[in-house]
């Protein structure tokens, strides 16, 4: 059953790409005399093979990790960044078209769409471009019963970096020095560390052997982790000398630190089960990790009063941002409260999919306390 839905995704999502390359092929060689452009064949191959190479390169990567399948996905990756905004171009051309011959004036049509294409891929480059500036944002929380030597101290919160075919040991080589030039009390590290393709889970985890801050450093598995089985991806983490979270709770001089993987909190009745469960005090300050803003609500409930999630990637760019605000509400970037608790999603440090960021920006998170 769980194959059927998987190959009907797939052919869902690879009809979606046909259809858009088609589109920017019948804008790209529109003739308003109907006379086929030179190189006409030539372009159908070339788009041809684009508008299957995100879905190749994706199958790959789950089965293989080489040097050629990493830089096959990479330029899959990027081309359907691209695609987002050249479909827009398209799109627009046509518009602008539409109206010009209702209004009776006449335009050069491919004029339009070499312009528009043009801006689209430079929006796009400029993307992949932001995807690799990782930012450092700071913020203060102020937390009730917040024990004593807790107040002014920092935690740092990383999510999301997806290491696979495109991140990989240079890139959190990288952030690991960042978060360490902050010099933070205490590290969180809130999912999806792991893409979930093909990867040596334990090499690619290896910079982590030198993420150490005072008073620890977490870790929650995301959605990615838990594709499948996820022991492999946990082993390699624990054996850097992080402590991974599962449905438990520590506490660090006074502070409750809980931490609920993505598994056990993505539906609202298990995740009220398992905070019910660990048995916390409400009466006194708590920080829950867990992957996903997806309900904040069962957490608040529960008398929780932090947590820290990523997940959302704040859409990554236009226009998926507005519809991440738009399922995620305040909850999709930033510090938010809903009754008595407070919430904060990261907008990670990585990427899913297209390396591209625009409307975002990847971030590491410290937190002050107050």
């Amino acid at each position: 059953m769980v194959r059927k839905r998987i190959i009907g995704f797939i052919v869902v999502i690879q009809s979606f790409l046909w259809l858009i390359h088609l589109l920017l092929y019948e804008t790209w060689t529109f003739s308003p005399v109907g006379n086929d452009p030179p190189g006409a064949f030539w372009i159908k191959l070339v788009l041809g093979f684009l508008s299957v190479s995100f879905i190749s390169a994706s199958l790959l990567a789950f089965r293989y990790t080489n040097a050629v399948v990493r830089a096959f996905y990479r330029f899959a990756a990027v081309w359907a960044g691209l695609l987002t905004f050249l479909f827009f171009g398209a799109v627009s051309s046509w518009i602008i078209f539409g109206v010009a011959r209702l209004a009776g004036v006449n335009v050069n049509f491919h004029g339009i769409v070499e312009l528009l294409f043009g801006a689209a891929i430079v929006t796009g480059l400029y993307g992949v471009f932001n995807a690799s500036w990782t930012r450092i944002t700071r913020t203060t929380v102020r937390l009730a019963n917040l024990p004593t030597s807790w107040r002014g101290r920092r935690a740092a919160l990383i999510s999301d970096l997806h290491l696979g075919p495109v991140r990989n040991g240079r890139f959190l080589r990288r952030m690991v020095a960042k978060i360490l030039k902050e010099e933070p009390d205490v590290i969180f590290i809130a999912g999806d560390l792991y893409d979930g393709t093909a990867l040596d889970a334990r090499r690619a985890a290896e910079p982590l052997n030198e993420l150490v801050a005072p008073h620890g450093v977490y870790f929650v598995a995301g959605n990615h982790e838990q594709f499948r089985d996820d022991s492999k991806y946990l082993r390699a983490i624990a054996a850097t000398g992080i402590r991974v979270l599962g449905n438990e709770k520590v506490e660090v001089d006074g502070l409750q630190i809980i931490g609920v993987p993505y598994r056990n909190a993505r539906q609202d009745g298990p995740f009220a089960s398992v905070l019910h469960g660990i048995q916390f005090d409400r009466g006194r300050a708590s920080i829950l990790l867990t992957h996903a803003p997806d309900h904040p609500e069962i957490a608040e409930a529960a008398g929780i009063s932090l947590q820290l999630s990523g997940h959302t990637h704040l859409g990554q760019f236009i226009p998926w941002t507005w519809m991440v605000r738009r399922i995620y509400r305040q909850f999709a970037y930033g510090l938010s409260r809903i009754g008595e608790m407070q919430v904060f999603t990261s907008s990670g440090a990585g990427t899913w999919g297209p390396p591209l960021r625009l409307g975002s920006n990847p971030e590491i998170v410290i937190l002050e306390f107050q």
